[in-house]
Formats: C-alpha cells, structure tokens, sequence
C-alpha cells in the first residue's frame, strides 16, 4: 500500500517552509513520465494510465468524455467520475466504468489517486496521484475560472511536484472576457435575432459547450432545438442537477423561430437549411481571432471557450510552483515555456497528440 502519511501532508499544508524543505529534498525524485502519442499518458513505475489508450497500465484513470480522452480501445477497464461514466456509455463505451466521485481517493500497491474538479465540462477530473516517490497532478483538459455547467475547478490542498497541463490556448492574444459579459454576449444575440424576426444559430461541439449554452440561454424562456447527437448527452447535466431550459431535439420541419444549437459541420449538412432568415455565432476560444468571422462566414463571433486563457495558465503555474510542469497538448509550448522560464519554473513539452473531434 502506498505508505503516504497523512499527518505529515498536513504538515506540509500548514507550514509553507515545511513545503519548501520538501520540494528541495526531492529535487532529483520525481514521479516518471512516459508520453504514449495520441495514447495519452503512462505512469509506468505504478501502472497508472491518465486519459491511456495502451495495454501496459493496470489502472487507467479518464479526465472527462470527449472523443480524443477517451480510449481508442472502448473496452478497457478506466476510472471516471459519474457524469464521465454516463457520457461514456451513450458514446458506445463498453468497457467496465469504476466510477469515483470527485475527493474519493484510492489506493493503489504504490499510489493514492483522486480526482478533483476541473471546469470543463461536466464530470471533468483533474488526477492527482500521491506517492512516496512525490506527487502528480494531471489536468486532462480544464477550466479556471470554471463553467457553470460544471462541479467548479479545485486544486488539491498539498503542494503540487509535478504539474502536466494542457494550453490548448497557449499565446497571450487568448484572454476572455468576464463571464457575465459573455453571458450577456450570448442572450443578446439571441433576444435581438428573434425580436428582428431571424432564427439564432449556435455553433458548439455537442458535449460540454452546446450544454453550456442551454444553461445560459434557459433564463429567456424560449425554445431551444439541439442537434440530435447533442441531445442525447442533454439527459445527463439533468440527472446531476443542471437544468437546461425548454428544449428538444432538432427537427428540421419546426424549427424556424426556435434557438438552435448544432456544431459547425452540421451547418454544411443542411442543419436548417430550410429556414429562410438565420443569424450564426460561432462559439469558441478561437473566435478571440477575428479573422474567423470571415472565413466561417458567420455573424457573430463569440469568444466563449471551456479551456482557461493563457494567462489564467500562467497564473495558475505561478500559484503552484511545482518542481516541474509539463506542457501538453499546444500548438505553441515554445511561448508557454518563455513565460514559466521568467517565473523561475522548470518546464518542458510533452508530445501528447489530442485533437478536439466533438
């Protein structure tokens, strides 16, 4: 059994030098890392497999449900959160689910894992893995401050040795606007589309953002129509308690008039083609890059993501100050390493292929 002792990581918590001391001790120890391509992470000295697709992990611990966290293999055994599970499984998932809610640890010969909330989407975990050879804390893909269709975003108590984190975002020309700004971005292009006589149309992958955009959009009590794959993951933010409004699934015949939800492709596959007056809003972190409006020809580009901006990233980096963080899953590692690099955090780039494929 992993022989961690809980009086001493209160120690560390209540005593900031204790922490320091510990940090510097291990210097040289830290938990191994093994990148495994597009088949995420292998921890391979404890077996743990983070967001795993490969056949050397005896434990395999997934972050949340979108298609590239998921095992290619869909009949491996994984640990997930609830939501995760339920996701999993209207997704064709049919391998055994362990399911762990979130501050429920387990323990492995060697290791404690615990999954903490990440903001994403609903069931998101970061897993922080304890051990006597230190500690990890993977984020998968995550949100700080959280979305509201989420648990919340929080952080383990103990200091963080390891940190691996995505930057999906990873230039500083990626920073959102305040939540209530972007709430009000949403329901105003709504109200205003409908008031002129258009029919609104949100552009969001169909796990997470389009949910995300029903639970802003429910406070104007107008129907909402959603693409028919999205529609089926609607049931699960139901049952764990978020209310997502007047909806239903899209049905071409009526749905004039309606808010409409659908991802982008479905707009070239003739979602609501034959509907005469629409107005489209691309929903993305990418629609912080203005040139987007004129290559999807929409009429309003909202920048409304589920992954933190790029300075949320750094601040949080600079709030934990691990021995080392890993960067992943990033077009730009290069920037998010000259920014930790003036921090005074030791940082590299973890080669870990993911693809958002909602």
């Amino acid at each position: 059994m992993y022989k961690g002792c809980d009086s001493e990581r209160k120690r560390r918590i209540q005593d900031p030098s204790a922490a320091k001391q510990n940090q510097d001790d291990n210097k040289g120890n830290m938990i191994k890392i093994k990148k495994a391509g597009r088949g995420g992470i292998l921890l391979p000295e404890f077996g743990i497999g983070l967001d795993y697709s490969g056949s050397r992990a005896s434990h395999i611990f997934i972050s949340h449900a979108h298609a590239d966290h998921m095992p290619t293999n869909r009949r491996l055994p994984v640990y997930s959160t609830p939501p995760t599970a339920a996701f999993m499984k209207l997704r064709g998932y049919s391998g055994t689910i362990t399911e762990l809610e979130f501050g429920q640890s387990m323990e492995t010969e060697n290791a404690r894992i615990t999954f903490y909330p990440a903001g994403h989407i609903l069931g998101s975990a970061m897993t922080f893995v304890e051990s006597d050879q230190g500690n990890l804390l993977y984020t998968g893909d995550y949100r700080t401050p959280p979305s509201p269709a989420t648990e919340g975003f929080q952080l383990p108590e103990a200091p963080v040795d390891v940190f691996i984190t995505e930057a999906t975002f990873s230039l500083p020309i990626y920073k959102w606007k305040p939540e209530e700004e972007l709430t009000a971005q949403v329901r105003n292009f709504a109200t205003s589309a409908l008031d002129e006589g258009y029919t609104p149309i949100f552009t969001a992958y169909n796990l997470g953002k389009a949910q995300e955009l029903m639970f802003i959009l429910k406070e104007l009590d107008h129907p909402i129509q959603i693409h028919g794959a999205g529609f089926k993951l609607c049931g699960v933010y139901e049952e764990f308690g978020f209310s997502l409004g007047n909806y239903e699934t899209y049905q071409r015949e009526n749905c004039e008039g309606k808010i409409l939800i659908c991802p982008s492709s479905a707009l070239g596959t003739g979602f609501a083609s034959n509907v005469k007056k629409t107005r489209v809003a691309y929903c993305s972190g990418w629609a912080s890059n203005e040139s987007r409006q004129t290559q999807l020809t929409v009429d309003e580009l909202i920048p409304i993501s589920d992954h933190l901006d790029f300075f949320a990233l750094i601040g949080l980096c600079e709030q934990l100050r691990p021995k080392k963080v890993w960067v992943t899953h990033t077009p730009n590692p290069d920037v998010v390493q000259l920014y930790l690099n003036k921090l005074g955090i030791d940082s590299g780039f973890l080669d870990v292929q993911r693809e958002e494929t909602e």
